[in-house]
């Protein structure tokens, strides 16, 4: 089991993209994705449909408020 992590890529030292991984089973690969209704985030499942990471691009559009609801939605614990 991985617990959440939060990975950022930078171009020209800026955040270009982020991807926040959720708790999974070691293993697990995205199988689809689904963008949230504003289109700023995009969810990546795992094969039985559960919810494995979040994709934020770009990070610094995205307010803390709408991806802790995304991760209320997919009953996730939200971030600080």
């Amino acid at each position: 089991m991985t617990e959440r992590s939060l990975q950022i890529t930078y171009r020209k030292g800026r955040p270009y993209t982020a991807h926040l991984h959720l708790s999974r089973r070691t293993g697990d690969k995205s199988v689809k994705t689904k963008p949230s209704p504003d289109g700023l985030l995009v969810v990546d499942y795992e094969a039985t449909g559960w919810p494995i990471g979040i994709e934020i691009a770009p990070p610094l559009a995205v307010p803390l408020g709408p991806l802790n609801q995304l991760l209320a939605e997919l009953g996730r614990t939200s971030l600080a």
